[in-house]
């Protein structure tokens, strides 16, 4: 996946219309170089097409992709080659590091709790919590270490939560104002004890968020519903008791940490002469 818009953005961020004074300085304009994109530790990769649409953004055409993304790499895995103008690489590189680094974070950690709750039929599912600008790409990111996306934007699907609930006045109020206004769009509805979850049950919502339920609630949650709509897992969940949440049988457990707290991946550039 690629934004171009973004990445003429971020490489404009950096020059902040000037130029790349260090390298001028150090760097004659005629010196060609090749750069390895390096994986410092093991992981799951994203963003391999941004970090290549950057250097093609500078210039640069001889690129050499060597891992795809959603792969499994190794520590000291090369994933991409770079040849050319010594200036325009040092330029894309801060850049291409940046956007490999933010989404290869964020695969390896989807893998991490995906990999927590194998064996179950539950999936681990993100949400809006995401940086602004770069949604699309960490959903993809997401998508690629594993997870599944909760909707894109406030208008793909309709989430009642408690404070549509109160403007509304009640729950059944909320639902049946969003189903009249928008009568094919997806609901969600919030629940916060297993008596709303059954006064909800007859609206026939798509998908029923569980906020902030123990594993024995949502054991409970699952026998009440019996099939009759979808179930997520919201709020306390952690990669120590993410398998008790999904062995209980919801369908989905809610990881805003997916995005909002993926620690970046450790990707350098290491630079050397053609052989």
């Amino acid at each position: 996946m690629i934004d171009r818009d973004l990445i003429k953005k971020a490489l404009a961020e950096d020059l902040q219309g000037g130029q790349d004074i260090t390298s001028v300085a150090t760097v004659s304009g005629s010196e060609k170089v090749v750069a390895d994109f390096v994986s410092r530790k093991a992981g799951v990769v994203a963003g391999i097409d941004m970090a290549r649409a950057v250097l093609e953004e500078v210039g640069l055409t001889d690129i050499e992709v060597l891992a795809k993304d959603g792969a499994l790499v190794k520590q000291g895995e090369v994933l991409m080659t770079v040849r050319g103008d010594t200036r325009a690489i040092l330029l894309a590189e801060r850049t291409a590091l940046n956007f490999l680094g933010h989404l290869s974070g964020i695969a390896t950690l989807t893998r991490i709790w995906v990999d927590a709750i194998a064996g179950t039929t539950c999936e681990i599912r993100d949400t809006r919590k995401t940086t602004p600008g770069m949604r699309l790409l960490e959903k993809y990111a997401v998508r690629m270490g594993g997870g599944t996306n909760h909707r894109m934007s406030l208008s793909d699907a309709a989430l009642i939560k408690d404070n549509h609930i109160a403007a509304a006045g009640g729950v059944a109020q909320a639902f049946s104002k969003v189903r009249a206004e928008f009568p094919s769009s997806e609901i969600e509805i919030e629940v916060d004890t297993l008596d709303q979850l059954r006064e909800v049950l007859p609206l026939k919502p798509d998908v029923v968020l569980l906020d902030n339920m123990s594993p024995a609630q949502c054991v409970e949650a699952v026998s009440i519903v019996a099939g009759a709509t979808k179930l997520e897992a919201s709020g306390g969940i952690s990669l120590e008791n993410a398998k008790a949440y999904a062995a209980t049988g919801v369908n989905f457990l809610a990881v805003g940490a997916l995005t909002h707290s993926a620690p970046v991946f450790d990707i350098g550039l290491d630079m050397r002469a053609e052989k």
